[in-house]
């Protein structure tokens, strides 16, 4: 068509997935480069961005994502980039291009048919999905939090759990419980563990006057020897007394072996009976990677790369965020799978993509290295622990109370200015000020 031949004499940049890394890396290439001899496409299957380290408040209502979201569509045509609303099925290497599978509405009726994608150089940035170890139930049976509708899904089935203990509480002399397990003892889970707590004690002022912690029994199950295990031991133990303090009962070394309906058993024969169930034990890519036309992935289906985020088996390809296997650069260690990594990724692959077209050679580019700047874990209002600028000092320095609080807070702000640029990133910071005074404390609906 006229279209295609339009396109077809400007470099194509096709970035595969608007999380945090992807979501940046269009914003500055189409601030760089515009529309008039590039086009640069961001593909992905949802309409719009969602910070993924807030999708524990979403899931307690302790945060409206309405608020929060980014619509892909306006924030293109403001940093001129093109949006497409597509699930990648495949890659062709030789003849560059991708195709997205066919979408279709809630009748089940078409709506865009299979698609396929030009590019000159690809970036993919699919993201992470829950690895369950092939633990038997965990599909069937637990509720996982990756993406803004499981979030929004866990908040209805929350709620309803609570309308009906207070149901029963009010109307009966039993004294029901709304019964969570949270298996998985990262930054995930124990984060999710303190925000329930947060959001029961608040429910008695929407509606539900006999509702309050005393009604919620979390239990955070951890297969390892203690929680949170990227921070320093003591910032794990206190993180601990802070969740058990608030009630959450907390289980290390409690490996699951099955999740059933209702109930979670463990290896040690242990039964935890569980209305909602949540599955936060750990990060793999997903399986579509490993069948993309022969790139390489490794035993967590995550695309192997090169020191230059280029995947090891076709040069004009990157892949970056959780969905890529990286070495630190500084022995054999693994880039965890962390919003921190996806950012600078994105920083990475702008700058040798923009030494990459400027010079026409794939084979000079610099090498990622990784500046791990420490981890940050917020227990909600009550609390928050954590270690900052890892490579500097080992990752020692800890810090707990106000000066982590802010720091923690100061990282959804950096996330904030990447993806909008200096002046209206401060503009959303302001304005999301201003929506915490006069928007309810709790979404309920």
């Amino acid at each position: 068509s006229i279209l295609d031949l339009y396109y077809m004499k400007k470099t194509q940049i096709v970035v595969v997935g608007g999380g945090a890394g992807g979501l940046e890396l269009v914003r500055r290439l189409g601030a760089r480069y515009g529309r008039s001899h590039h086009d640069i496409i961001l593909v992905d299957r949802n309409r719009s961005h969602i910070w993924k380290p807030l999708l524990h408040e979403v899931a307690a209502g302790s945060l409206d994502a309405n608020m929060d979201e980014v619509g892909y569509g306006g924030h293109g045509a403001r940093w001129r980039y093109r949006y497409f609303n597509g699930t990648l099925e495949a890659v062709d290497r030789d003849k560059q291009f991708i195709v997205t599978a066919p979408m279709f509405d809630d009748e089940g009726h078409e709506i865009i048919g299979r698609h396929r994608i030009r590019y000159d150089y690809l970036v993919l940035a699919v993201g992470g999905v829950s690895n369950t170890f092939g633990v038997p139930g965990v599909l069937e049976h637990c509720l996982f939090l990756e993406t803004r509708q499981q979030a929004d899904y866990f908040r209805q089935k929350l709620l309803n759990q609570c309308l009906r203990v207070s149901h029963i509480s009010e109307t009966t002399s039993q004294s029901p419980r709304v019964r969570v397990c949270i298996i998985g003892g990262g930054a995930t889970g124990v984060e999710l563990a303190a925000e329930l707590y947060n959001a029961a004690e608040s429910l008695k002022n929407y509606g539900l006057e006999v509702f309050d912690a005393s009604r919620l029994s979390v239990t955070l199950l951890e297969a390892g020897s203690r929680i949170l295990p990227a921070l320093p031991a003591t910032l794990a133990d206190a993180a601990r007394a802070e969740l058990e303090d608030r009630g959450v009962h907390v289980m290390t070394g409690a490996q699951v072996s099955e999740v059933a309906e209702g109930e979670v058993r463990t290896k040690s024969g242990e039964m935890i009976g569980s209305e909602i169930t949540v599955w936060a034990a750990g990060v793999k890519g997903p399986k579509l990677l490993s069948s993309l036309d022969g790139l390489e992935t490794d035993a967590a289906d995550r695309i192997v790369v090169r020191p230059t985020l280029q995947t090891t088996r076709d040069e004009r390809i990157f892949a970056i965020g959780d969905c890529c296997s990286c070495r630190d650069g500084r022995g054999n260690r693994s880039i965890p799978p962390r919003a921190q990594a996806a950012h600078q990724m994105a920083t990475s692959v702008f700058r040798n993509l923009n030494t990459a077209m400027r010079s026409g050679d794939l084979n000079n580019l610099k090498p990622f290295v990784y500046r791990d700047h420490g981890s940050l874990v917020t227990l909600s209002r009550f609390s928050t622990v954590g270690s900052l600028m890892g490579n500097l000092i080992g990752g020692r320095m800890a810090i707990e109370g106000r000066l982590a609080r802010l720091a923690y807070l100061s990282l959804y702000r950096l996330h904030l200015l990447a993806i909008h640029g200096r002046l209206r990133g401060i503009v959303t910071i302001v304005l999301n000020q201003i929506n915490q005074i006069v928007r309810p404390n709790l979404k309920v609906h």
